[in-house]
């Protein structure tokens, strides 16, 4: 897959997926844009003195202005890839309406607004490919007990995503998105130390996915959300 040349926006690109996609996008020469909301997570970034990297923030993704400005800085936007977002655990009765609200702001308003911006410069650009990502649990609710605030806002990704892939077809504008079971990274290892971690899906793994849904090499997917959960 070539992306030389390509200008792509990855949301949460510091993040353990993050890293994956970002490392194989620039494998395949494009002109990342990586949004942050902390200083550390530039700071630890290891791709942050590549010249084909740049790095905005503090960015608040839930914030409509802000994500104005940031795409507003990205010359002919080719691919956006929205990764950011948070998770929760936590029984309906311990999750109050604030603890709600965080969820869909992290996770689908943050979505929305980055896919509406990525939009309006890839019309202008006559086309792109947008990826989110949705979770199992937005395919599979029932696996979302105990964590239902997350599951509702992943599921409306979900929804989203599929919206959005007949809505802009006719644009030349692909949107997609890869829904992981739990991913195999170093924090999830430390909150699951028993469980079968050969089983879940390798970062990189979901990274190809990911990076292919967002290349000129996926002429034809769209609306999709593709489950990504390894043999977990």
């Amino acid at each position: 897959m070539d992306f030389q040349g390509r200008h792509v926006m990855v949301t949460g690109g510091t993040g353990a997926l993050g890293l994956a996609v970002t490392g194989t996008l620039l494998s395949a020469g494009a002109e990342l844009h990586v949004p942050y909301l902390h200083a550390a997570e530039a700071e630890r970034f290891p791709h942050r003195a590549e010249p084909r990297v740049h790095l905005s923030g503090p960015v608040d993704l839930a914030s409509e202005a802000e994500v104005v400005r940031l795409y507003a800085g990205v010359p002919e936007l080719w691919a956006s890839i929205h990764l950011a977002g948070g998770f929760a655990t936590g029984g309906i009765a311990e999750t109050d309406r604030a603890a709600l609200l965080r969820q869909l702001e992290m996770n689908f308003v943050s979505c929305y607004l980055c896919c509406r911006a990525a939009v309006i410069a890839m019309r202008a650009g006559g086309g792109g490919r947008i990826v989110n990502v949705a979770a199992r649990p937005a395919l599979e609710p029932r696996t979302g007990a105990g964590m239902s605030a997350y599951a509702a806002s992943k599921a409306a990704v979900a929804a989203l995503t599929e919206a959005l892939g007949e809505e802009l077809a006719k644009d030349g504008i692909l949107v997609n998105a890869v829904a992981p079971s739990i991913l195999d990274t170093p924090a999830n290892r430390a909150a699951l130390p028993k469980a079968k971690h050969d089983l879940w899906p390798k970062v990189e793994e979901v990274a190809a996915t990911i990076v292919f849904l967002a290349s000129t090499e996926n002429r034809v997917t769209r609306g999709a959300v593709v489950p990504v959960y390894g043999r977990s």
